[in-house]
């Protein structure tokens, strides 16, 4: 079992003893998109024009509003602003921990005599030798070693990004932080 761990990089205003932001990863913006292809997803759709819709109705905002060249090419926005059901998610469970895809399932197995069969099932008898084929091999793949690895979620992992408060979600740049802390008022003491 591997345990994942999400790191945020928090902008805290001391005298007011409130976050201004998170500095963040594509791991925690591909969770909170994540959130909104569960069931509550179809929900916050329908009210997320209403002043009553809050975090998740902001959150589904920042993804109508992110600019596509920000979304991974396999992927779509409508994945998250319109899902189908949360089993329809293409891509990883992010939910849950992420399977090494270079792991096979299936294993094989031979008899002890390493005659030229192979089979699935280790109860199968050989067909030259009659031993049971009990003995397991290793699958070996016929894909090349250098082929790269499809990226999963939802956002480009090469970008930082901002979440606030509110969860509105945005890509990170000296100017956008800038332009957030005059929105905020925000002054060194």
């Amino acid at each position: 079992m591997t345990n994942s761990m999400i790191t945020l990089k928090l902008l805290v205003n001391k005298r007011d003893h409130k976050i201004m932001f998170a500095e963040v990863n594509k791991d925690f913006v591909d969770f909170l998109f994540y959130v909104l292809t569960l069931p509550i997803g179809a929900i916050t759709k329908l009210f997320a024009k209403e002043p009553l819709s809050g975090s998740l109705g902001d959150l589904y905002q920042s993804i109508e509003n992110l600019n596509d060249m920000y979304i991974l090419q396999n992927k779509s926005k409508d994945t998250v602003l319109s899902p189908k059901s949360s089993t329809n998610v293409p891509g990883q469970d992010l939910l849950s921990i992420p399977k090494d895809p270079t792991t096979n399932d299936r294993k094989f197995y031979r008899c002890i005599r390493q005659c030229k069969y192979v089979t699935d099932d280790p109860k199968v008898g050989c067909p030259t030798c009659r031993s049971v084929m009990s003995s397991e091999v290793a699958y070996v793949s016929m894909e090349p070693a250098n082929v790269a690895v499809e990226e999963v979620g939802f956002v480009k992992g090469v970008v930082t990004y901002m979440v606030m408060d509110d969860l509105v979600v945005k890509p990170m740049s000296t100017i956008s932080t800038i332009t957030l802390l005059n929105k905020l008022e925000y002054q060194r003491c």
